[in-house]
């Protein structure tokens, strides 16, 4: 559709790398996009998506002071900034209780806000080293990738199992509140 719209030849590479470095989507989204929509074999989605979602980690890890200043200096982004940095140090004690296991685990477990992205977000927050947290961030991305991969491959069935899980997390979350 998108090369319709634009009338240009994207590569379907190009398109699930770079819906795997976007904030959110991450590989959650390009791996699907790979297998069935553009019809990849299940590992060359799984490669690329990985490479798309770690492209962004390093640069966030080192800038984002930098980076989240800048947002800030308009209202909107300032807003935006602070509710990452709330909804972040949320986790930060369950992180900080298992360190790097923690923020692989944090980033490896496929759901809502809890990507690459908030993992490089949170071990910036906590001070954590670069290349551990780079290292713990690739280990847990590679772990959602072999989950979201294998739900993609179940195909509905693999929709089920994940919306099920969801609503588990949901439930167990919502009880012990």
């Amino acid at each position: 559709m998108l090369e319709q719209l634009l009338g240009l030849t994207i590569p379907h590479e190009l398109i699930v790398m770079l819906i795997a470095t976007l904030p959110i989507a991450e590989l959650r989204v390009a791996i699907p996009v790979g297998i069935h929509t553009f019809g990849m074999p299940w590992w060359w989605a799984f490669i690329i998506s990985l490479t798309g979602n770690m492209i962004p980690i390093p640069i966030l890890l080192l800038f984002f002071d930098t980076i989240a200043r800048l947002v800030s200096l308009v209202k909107p982004g300032k807003k935006l900034v602070d509710w990452v940095f709330t909804r972040t140090r949320r986790h930060e004690k369950s992180i900080l209780k298992y360190e790097w296991l923690g923020l692989v685990l944090f980033v490896g477990i496929p759901l809502p806000f809890t990507g690459a992205w908030t993992g490089a977000i949170l071990a910036f927050i906590m001070g954590l080293k670069f290349f551990p947290s780079l290292l713990s961030i690739f280990c847990g991305v590679v772990m959602a990738g072999i989950i979201v991969t294998a739900l993609s491959l179940l195909g509905w069935i693999g929709a089920v199992i994940a919306a099920a899980g969801f609503i588990i997390i949901i439930i167990m979350g919502w009880w012990k509140t």
